[in-house]
């Protein structure tokens, strides 16, 4: 039988572009996300073209506990998870205050304890039989102070990283390969969802990236067995810079970066 990727936040963006990138590799798909016409469309596409089994689970995943519902729609096909890839999310451009506690508490939960809740779910299982992948979708923001907006992403994106790197540490050797993903700025429907697409387009386009080659790096990272993977080299210089540099230079450069993407001054 084929080994099968969980993919969530699949009905888009890196998400759909993973989801292409493991069928073309041959692996069986499971897709998450609320979108289940898209999931479907997707399914029904990648499984013609590639000749694998594709299926949708639509659930959200910011409400508590949907990860078992989402592993338990797994099981209930007979199957296991060989490879999962946490994705999905969003960002919320306003100041904390600005937002209902019910719209932050979606964001923790979607980005941080679910993300955590389906690894610990498919670990136990990875770890009897000897493999297994997990890919976390961070972001280079993960290595950036807080700044003004966008209050809790870099903090989200911090915990991922270091979360990859704890489960690199406690399982590397039991055949468990986990990749934290950092990417930059990439065309995705990212910008579009919160907001921030006008300025996006304002952006020079030298720092931005496509999917595509995004994804191709994480997949042959966590082939290879890296635990952090940046992909372009501009974004590995500003890696570089954020952890180097000192730390009252960085605050000011972000502070100023990151005030044309607050949308609430």
């Amino acid at each position: 039988m084929r080994k099968l990727v969980l993919i969530t936040g699949a009905s888009a963006g890196l998400g759909a572009t993973f989801a292409r990138a493991y069928a073309a590799r041959g692996y069986d798909l499971a897709l998450v996300a609320r979108r289940g016409d898209r999931l479907e469309a997707l399914a029904s596409e990648l499984a013609a073209a590639h000749g694998i089994d594709a299926f949708a689970i639509v659930a959200d995943l910011a409400v508590y506990g949907i990860e078992q519902t989402v592993l338990n729609a797994v099981t209930a096909r007979g199957r296991i998870v060989d490879v999962l890839v946490n994705n999905a999310g969003f960002s919320i451009p306003q100041s904390f205050a600005a937002v209902p506690w019910a719209r932050q508490q979606s964001f923790l939960m979607t980005l941080v304890v679910s993300a955590c809740g389906l690894a610990h779910g498919v670990l136990p299982g990875m770890l009897e039989r000897g493999e297994g992948a997990i890919i976390n979708v961070a972001s280079l923001a993960g290595y950036a102070p807080g700044a003004a907006g966008h209050t809790l992403y870099p903090a989200a994106k911090s915990l991922a990283i270091k979360f990859s790197e704890a489960l690199a540490a406690e399982y590397g050797r039991s055949g468990v390969r986990v990749t934290a993903l950092c990417p930059g700025f990439t065309h995705t429907e990212f910008a579009l969802a919160n907001g921030t697409q006008a300025v996006m387009d304002a952006s020079p386009r030298i720092f931005f990236q496509t999917a595509e080659p995004v994804v191709e790096a994480a997949i042959r990272a966590n082939e290879r067995g890296r635990v952090i993977v940046i992909p372009g080299w501009h974004n590995k210089l500003a890696a570089f810079l954020l952890r180097h540099l000192p730390e009252a230079w960085v605050k000011a450069v972000i502070a100023i970066g990151a005030k044309r993407y607050h949308l609430e001054a």
